[in-house]
């Protein structure tokens, strides 16, 4: 039996959330869609989403969410190279990319999912499918293997023990969801709510007073949060911090991008020691993890090693760096089934060394096995032969009183080949100057890790999950350039 769904003021039953589930299998099966088959959903945040994703995973087929702000060419890219039997979408949505839904693609807009409910046995869940943000070039379908049924067992527990470690799942559990469905961490955390939780809240966005308010009124016990909302709680003002009640939670979890130390700890001293962090991806699976308490302890770490997974920091040639020195972080979580990039085997050779995957991270570990993950490769920024890492910067930045977003990123530069540029957004209703970010850093972090330039903007281009688009932010000063990084 399933948790029960808050939606828009409206709660449905576990019995009509089952009911919804095995309507939309017997409709997906309808259309054709079989084990290992493919269902696509382009949707907002709504019932109907996780009611197809529950539907999906009882054929055995995978679930391949889409962004929603995607049009014609990106969403049509997606549906054409995961092999999509069906999209779930809404008649707007279905506008919004009209010329990009492949023929011989079945197209599903009503949520009521009218006839006969499903009445097989359910087969072996896949997991989701999803797409990676494509930091170079189109964006990679995710496709995890089935295990052997000797394997299954095997990492059905290993799995279970680590999702319990990074998201708290248990029995009771009653979940607040406003991150965007379309992202993995919050898709799978969302349905092992529904499958092992009481209640699941979902919201269409993220909003911080509102937040505050569904915890106290619903007693909630957990949430996935990522370090964007945390800033934007604690931007509140302390007579609507007071105003609410959060003693009722117990376990926040965060897995979309490291949480900057002096966030966490403000968010630790507000609402407690309940905020667990993880280094995760989705070819990855779950790294590591880090409660409040290590956290305290080893601020800016991600963790150490989730169970049984294998944690190491090489140079580019292979060879295994020493405590301290900042590398390539390879892994391998064996709770996890092995993984394919759809139609693209030469990119899944490529992430692989020695049997351990890299995503071009950099971080180091420390003497005690815990990880620091310093950036993404693709986001380094080599000055004068320096390498420099902008989300230590950022980090710093983002906890000055005024910035409500920043980016930092290189651009070139005749004489290092590349200097540091910060984008920042301000407060609404605040006014900075350079001169005063410049001096807020310089007392902070070294003087090379200061951006030369700095650039303020009405609103910085993010995904709804928080993720500044910093290509964006960089392009425009490469193509002046005439070269590229």
């Amino acid at each position: 039996m399933t948790a029960s769904l808050l939606f828009g003021g409206r709660e449905t039953p576990p019995a009509a959330v089952d009911a919804a589930a095995r309507r939309a299998a017997a409709r997906f099966e309808a259309l054709g869609v079989g084990e290992g088959d493919v269902v696509c959903i382009l949707l907002h945040n709504q019932p109907a989403y996780l009611e197809a994703m529950l539907g999906a995973r009882l054929l055995g087929a995978y679930a391949c969410p889409i962004n929603w702000h995607y049009k014609a060419d990106e969403a049509g890219w997606i549906l054409s190279d995961s092999g999509a039997k069906v999209l779930v979408t809404d008649a707007p949505l279905l506008q919004q990319i009209q010329g990009g839904v492949p023929a011989g693609v079945a197209v599903v807009t009503d949520h009521a999912w009218p006839g006969a409910e499903w009445s097989g046995a359910p087969r072996r869940p896949r997991t989701s499918m999803p797409y990676t943000s494509g930091t170079t070039g189109r964006a990679k379908g995710v496709r995890r293997l089935p295990p052997t049924a000797g394997e299954a067992a095997v990492m059905d527990a290993l799995s279970r023990e680590g999702i319990a470690l990074v998201h708290g799942i248990e029995p009771g559990m009653r979940a607040l969801m406003s991150a965007p469905l379309y992202h993995s961490a919050p898709n799978g955390y969302s349905v092992q709510v529904m499958l092992n939780g009481a209640l699941l809240v979902l919201e269409p966005k993220f909003d911080a007073e509102r937040t505050l308010a569904l915890i106290q009124d619903l007693k909630l016990t957990h949430a996935y949060l990522v370090p964007t909302m945390y800033v934007r709680l604690l931007r509140l003002e302390d007579k609507i911090k007071k105003r609410y009640d959060v003693s009722s939670m117990r376990f926040v979890s965060s897995t979309g991008s490291p949480c900057p130390a002096e966030v966490k700890r403000a968010m630790i001293e507000w609402w407690g020691p309940v905020f667990n962090e993880a280094y995760a991806a989705s070819e990855l699976g779950y790294v590591t993890s880090i409660t409040s308490h290590e956290a305290l302890r080893k601020p800016g770490s991600a963790g150490r090693a989730l169970g049984k997974a294998t944690l190491r920091i090489l140079d580019t040639e292979g060879r295994e760096l020493p405590q301290g020195e900042v590398g390539l972080i390879y892994a391998r979580q064996p709770a996890f089934p092995d993984f394919t990039y759809n139609n693209d085997p030469e990119s899944r050779r490529r992430v692989e060394r020695d049997g351990l995957w890299s995503l071009g991270d950099m971080g180091y570990l420390d003497a005690d096995g815990y990880l620091y993950v310093c950036d993404r490769a693709s986001d380094m920024v080599i000055s004068g032969g320096v390498n420099i890492y902008p989300a230590e910067i950022e980090s710093v930045l983002i906890a000055m009183p005024g910035v409500r977003d920043c980016a930092v990123f290189g651009i070139p530069d005749e004489e290092f080949g590349e200097a540091l540029c910060a984008a920042v957004q301000c407060e609404a209703g605040t006014s900075l100057r350079a001169d005063e970010i410049q001096s807020f850093l310089k007392e902070r972090i070294s003087s090379y890790k200061i951006p030369r330039r700095i650039d303020f903007h009405a609103e910085l281009p993010r995904e709804d999950s928080g993720k500044i688009f910093k290509r964006r932010l960089r392009a425009p000063y490469w193509e002046k350039s005439g070269r590229r990084i």
